[in-house]
């Protein structure tokens, strides 16, 4: 059976000019097109230095990393990983793949270009329909393997990088794995109990997709917007950053924050089906990239997220501080049934849910 995603994307299919990027190379000014206008927290953002206005960075090896990670989702809805295990050598193979692909010439890239109704390939990010201005972004998602479209992008060489995509793949959802049981161990919550809670009827598979980003540099960074401010619609999301900056995520009452590349480290962040199980007590973050004029950024992003058919609804032993039980804020709703809203109502899908 397909992947939640592929269903949904099949059911709300894009025009193509929401999915054919620019050819970044042959623009030397930023065109109209990609021009935003000035708004609240934009074009510069809010960017504070010190660890006041850093998310946290926890050890994956911590025996408090439980409890350290509760703390993070409920006040930042994000923090940095360390320990994780995934070596650095794979990072570096997958960053050299990532970046071997965004360098080929536009017309080759074409040849992988994500069809209207499907979930994979080359293109825009799916976000860009809700917004008048387009991105100044590219990227290449990956559901499963890669081979149907690296084939066509290097047909007598594509194995390299079918290869590093499977191994990252592998080594991100153990990954995943592990932090989703730190998550339920962090809202007292027994495996057992999440079962029970996200009915799976009968599916075991998880609801993966693996997101490649580039951000080119830009000649207006000032005028453009990388990625525009969005959550993520599945439990959490593992990205690796480049070297170069751009990630920033919104605290209430502060700001936009910039979440600086830290050496060896994964950015995890809640997104809108954990918003759900923990009943809102971890939020779901809005998050956004900006770019810069003189370094091609790029990220790789991992969503995680409980198979097509589970329930997902608010745990119902969570407790306020207080100890006093807490009613459940919104209503049942499947990994299907809510990627579908959120396809069709961006940032408000969650609200719809509200009881």
């Amino acid at each position: 059976m397909a992947s939640t995603l592929s269903q949904v994307f099949r059911d709300n299919p894009l025009p193509l000019n929401h999915i054919i990027p620019l050819d970044f190379t042959s623009v030397h000014s930023l065109p109209e097109s990609h021009v935003w206008p000035a708004f609240d927290g934009f074009p510069f953002g809010t960017t504070y230095p010190g660890e006041k206005f850093s998310i946290p960075i926890i050890d994956l090896m911590d025996p408090n990393a439980a409890q350290l990670v509760g703390h993070a989702c409920e006040k930042w809805g994000a923090f940095q990983l360390t320990s994780h295990g995934l070596p650095s050598i794979l990072t570096d193979d997958v960053e050299s793949q990532t970046r071997r692909l965004f360098a080929l010439p536009a017309h080759d890239k074409m040849k992988a270009l994500r069809l209207p109704s499907g979930g994979t390939g080359y293109g825009q990010a799916r976000i860009s329909p809700f917004y008048p201005k387009f991105m100044w972004h590219e990227g290449f998602t990956i559901m499963g393997s890669a081979v149907d479209h690296a084939r066509k992008l290097w047909p007598d060489d594509y194995k390299g990088f079918c290869d590093v995509m499977e191994n990252y793949q592998k080594k991100m959802k153990e990954l995943a794995e592990s932090l989703l049981h730190i998550f339920l161990e962090s809202l007292n919550i027994s495996k057992e109990e999440y079962r029970s809670t996200t009915i799976q009827r009968g599916r075991k598979a998880c609801n993966t997709a693996l997101q490649l980003n580039s951000y080119p540099p830009c000649p207006d960074p000032n005028r453009a917007m990388g990625l525009a401010p969005h959550t993520d619609s599945l439990l959490f999301t593992i990205v690796h950053q480049s070297h170069t900056s751009g990630l920033q995520i919104l605290r209430d009452g502060v700001g936009w924050i910039t979440v600086f590349p830290l050496e060896g480290a994964l950015v995890v962040n809640v997104g809108d089906l954990l918003h759900i199980l923990s009943n809102g007590r971890y939020p779901s973050v809005l998050h956004r990239a900006v770019v810069n004029q003189a370094e091609h950024r790029i990220s790789l992003a991992y969503f995680y997220g409980p198979p097509a058919d589970s329930l997902i609804s608010p745990l119902c032993n969570l407790v306020s501080s207080g100890q006093q039980v807490v009613a459940p804020r919104y209503r049942s709703v499947s990994v299907k049934e809510y990627v579908d809203l959120k396809e069709k109502h961006k940032e408000k899908a969650l609200s719809l849910l509200r009881l």
